[in-house]
């Protein structure tokens, strides 16, 4: 197998013997990067056993001002800084060069390309509690197995969502999330990070 350029989705290799690479999903507009989603991600790679952890920069978050968002080429900077300080994360911008804007077809254009990886998509609780307002968002949960991440002041709330309601019988605990056939979700009680995108541009760290 060749070698791919850093920091862009590779052909699943193989693991230890493995056939299949286990792939976390962090999705979001990384306006900016910040040590949270190197938190959650490292989280992810040590708690649910996976092998590699994806940074998806989104163009445009359909819920989000674009009158906030800094360049996405400035974004992908930003998360790729953050991303040197552990080699299992790559950053990607494959939504934009493959004009997608939403996570379901996101999620099924990864799917398609690379069949023999196990994609989990990583969240935290905040979009637990939101993500009932996303495109056809019920299929995000028969997709791919969703690890969704506590954090501070929206956890309970979020326990009580719509999605956390409607896919109830569906929650699995952390060690049984990458095996278990969508839908099925997990929520891992674990340290927090009290970083924010917002924080960190009301800091005056971040210029759009």
């Amino acid at each position: 197998m060749g070698k791919s350029a850093p920091n862009s989705p590779l052909p699943p290799p193989v693991y230890g013997g493995r056939k299949t690479v286990r792939i976390g999903l962090l999705g979001g507009s990384f306006n900016p990067a910040h040590g949270g989603h190197l938190h959650i991600s490292r989280l992810a790679l040590r708690g649910l056993g996976l092998d590699e952890v994806w940074w998806l920069v989104s163009p445009q978050n359909p819920l989000k001002s674009a009158s906030d968002m800094a360049p996405l080429t400035a974004r992908l900077a930003s998360a790729r800084s953050v991303a040197q300080a552990d080699f299992r994360i790559r950053v990607s911008d494959l939504e934009s060069r493959l004009g997608l804007r939403y996570t379901v077809d996101t999620l099924r254009a990864l799917k398609v390309r690379h069949p023999g990886a196990v994609f989990v998509w990583l969240m935290g609780a905040d979009n637990l509690g939101q993500i009932h307002r996303w495109k056809r968002w019920t299929e995000i949960f028969k997709i791919a197995p969703i690890a969704v991440f506590d954090r501070s002041s929206y956890s309970y709330t979020a326990l009580a969502s719509p999605a956390a309601v409607r896919f109830s019988r569906s929650r699995v605990s952390a060690r049984h999330l990458v095996a278990a056939t969508p839908p099925a979700w997990a929520f891992l009680f674990r340290e927090r990070h009290g970083a924010s995108a917002t924080e960190e541009r009301a800091r005056g760290h971040w210029k759009t």
